[in-house]
């Protein structure tokens, strides 16, 4: 990671001052929530893909480090939201918002954030930008209410899967590719491609957080967190589907009344092994990486291409 922060270490530099004022407020209350954010930020990865995507193609400028700010603004305005539908209490090793302001106050941040990433891009005019990005934030909106409507009788075709996975996930990294790529070029065909491009790789990302759920490694949530919320992830889906009948009735049994017992959900992860889920889903999370590598090897090797594909690398080779 630090090699490929590296190639774009003077935009990072200049991003974290430029985010940290977008997300400033006279508010105090707001303003002390923001810093917080702030304080507890991820990797970036998105805003990563924007600057080399960008950098591919043309140059940096304000429009680009403006499109790496909305980019990180809606994706924290999501995860706050989130946050309140999964009852969640920990985010990335913190406090979640709700957790310490409680579910009103979280859900105001949200749109507080939601509404300056609207502003930043209205007052400079960067109405492709925000395009690109309303289109990700429908389709993540879709992707959660498909995934609620389709995960309650715990009986989801992959195909549905990748649906969902491609708008609830997949779409807002698809998008930083392509806000970043139109930054640079305003070229709307070079946007498409960078666009496939990040959704192949973020479907490659979704696949290897269902890996990590089911590993031992410190992901920044409980282990089997997604068996706990009933959540139906790529390697539970095969297995549904290849064991026997009797099996899957006690596997569906247990995700639905005992997704708290440490036994219980034990021998669900036991009968994903021994079934062969999580080699599937590695398998299919390297399809889809080989595939997004593919169409980033259209465009001619530099050091900027090198960085973008080792970051692909990156998505399915962490640990958390």
């Amino acid at each position: 990671m630090d090699s490929i922060k590296k190639v774009i270490s003077t935009e990072l530099k200049n991003f974290e001052s430029k985010f940290a004022d977008a997300m400033k407020s006279d508010t105090p209350l707001v303003d002390s929530i923001m810093k917080y954010i702030i304080k507890r930020k991820g990797k970036q990865i998105r805003p990563m893909f924007v600057f080399l995507s960008a950098k591919l193609h043309g140059a940096v400028n304000e429009s680009t480090y403006r499109a790496a700010a909305l980019v990180e603004l809606l994706h924290t305005a999501t995860l706050v939201h989130d946050d309140v539908v999964d009852e969640s209490t920990e985010r990335r090793g913190f406090l979640s918002i709700n957790a310490i302001w409680k579910n009103k106050i979280a859900v105001l941040v949200g749109d507080y954030l939601l509404s300056k990433g609207l502003l930043l891009s209205t007052s400079n005019s960067d109405y492709e930008q925000l395009h690109i990005l309303s289109e990700a934030v429908r389709e993540m909106s879709e992707g959660e209410l498909l995934q609620i409507e389709k995960t309650r009788k715990l009986n989801l075709k992959e195909d549905i899967y990748f649906e969902i996975v491609r708008k609830k996930t997949a779409s807002l990294l698809s998008s930083a590719c392509a806000i970043g790529t139109f930054s640079s070029t305003q070229n709307k065909e070079l946007t498409a491609q960078m666009k496939l491009f990040g959704e192949k790789t973020g479907i490659a990302f979704q696949i290897k957080d269902d890996l990590l759920d089911f590993g031992n490694d410190n992901i920044g949530k409980p282990k089997a967190n997604d068996i706990k919320e009933k959540k139906m992830t790529l390697p539970l889906i095969y297995t549904l589907n290849k064991v026997e009948k009797s099996t899957k009735r006690k596997l569906i049994y247990i995700i639905k009344n005992e997704n708290k017992n440490p036994d219980s959900v034990k021998f669900v992860i036991d009968e994903v092994i021994k079934c062969g889920g999580l080699i599937y889903a590695n398998e299919k999370m390297i399809e889809h990486k080989n595939a997004a590598l593919q169409l980033l090897r259209q465009f001619p090797s530099n050091e900027i291409r090198s960085a973008l594909e080792e970051l692909v690398e990156y998505t399915t080779e962490r640990k958390y």
